[in-house]
């Protein structure tokens, strides 16, 4: 079993999320970080001046959004299905709806099908207000059932 696993093992078991995304760099050269405090897996990237893609607007950079779309989406597999290995993606398409302001970012996402080796997850990332997303994406992960 990989370093990691372990750490999503612990992460599970003790529902603190941020154990996982503490061993991962990417995240946190991002800025990105997982809550589950409201009882939905939430994800944040903060604002910071390095995220911006378009300084006329300015606005976040599309690759930006995306990696927090993408995180959110592996994350709500992680914590969702029976796994403990990270999932791989297998297909993941992003929508973007409307600039991204230089704020604080947030997405949520959801199971919409889960199989035994296979999940489909949509998330929606936004601003200020959740009913108005600036991009969701939908991806497709292969997951590895925990071994007995």
């Amino acid at each position: 079993m990989s370093a990691l696993s372990n750490v999503v093992r612990s992460a599970k078991e003790t529902g603190k999320v941020s154990t996982l995304v503490d061993a991962i760099p990417y995240l946190r050269f991002l800025g990105i970080s997982m809550d589950t405090a409201s009882g939905a897996l939430i994800g944040k990237m903060a604002y910071s001046d390095a995220l911006i893609g378009n300084a006329s607007l300015p606005a976040l950079h599309g690759g930006a959004i995306g990696a927090l779309l993408e995180s959110t989406a592996i994350f709500q597999a992680l914590w969702e299905s029976e796994t403990i290995v990270l999932p791989k993606i297998v297909t993941i398409t992003v929508d973007f709806l409307r600039s991204g302001r230089p704020v604080d970012t947030f997405a949520r996402g959801v199971f919409t099908k889960e199989g035994r080796r296979v999940v489909n997850v949509s998330v929606e990332a936004w601003q200020e207000d959740p009913q108005r997303p600036i991009a969701r994406a939908n991806a497709i992960f292969l997951v590895e059932p925990i071994e007995a």
